[in-house]
């Protein structure tokens, strides 16, 4: 069982960064791979970046590749995503979930362990 919490969303300028938060607990954090979703109103939830159990490999979202970083600190149990170059169209409720051993890594249907979403709003 994996319990997930979000933090560092919040309401920013087009071109303005953040930094999300995602806080795991248990002692096996380290054989998980970790993602974020979004999903906006009115919208289904999508991809946005994933990594593995050890960091080495990564996925973005088109959308988002080059502007948004994920990264994992095992020893910490968190897994962070730094939004650079927001813009108005990222905003939306980000998720962070976490799955044993995904077929695929950008479907949430491969991830049983959901937090809570946290809210990031970019202003025009």
């Amino acid at each position: 069982q994996v319990q997930l919490v979000e933090s560092g969303g919040g309401l920013v300028q087009a071109g303005d960064s953040l930094r999300l938060s995602c806080a795991a607990s248990g002692r096996t954090f380290g054989s998980y791979y970790m993602g974020w979703f979004r999903q906006a109103p009115g919208k289904e939830r999508e991809f946005v970046a994933a990594i593995s159990r050890s960091g080495t490999s990564k996925w973005y979202a088109d959308s988002v590749k080059g502007r948004f970083t994920i990264s994992k600190d095992n020893a910490k149990n968190t897994v962070y995503l730094q939004m650079d170059r927001l813009k108005p169209e990222d905003t939306a409720v980000y998720y962070c979930a976490a799955a044993g051993a995904p077929a695929r890594t950008n479907e949430a249907n491969q991830y049983n362990y959901w937090g809570q979403g946290t809210q990031v709003t970019v202003s025009s």
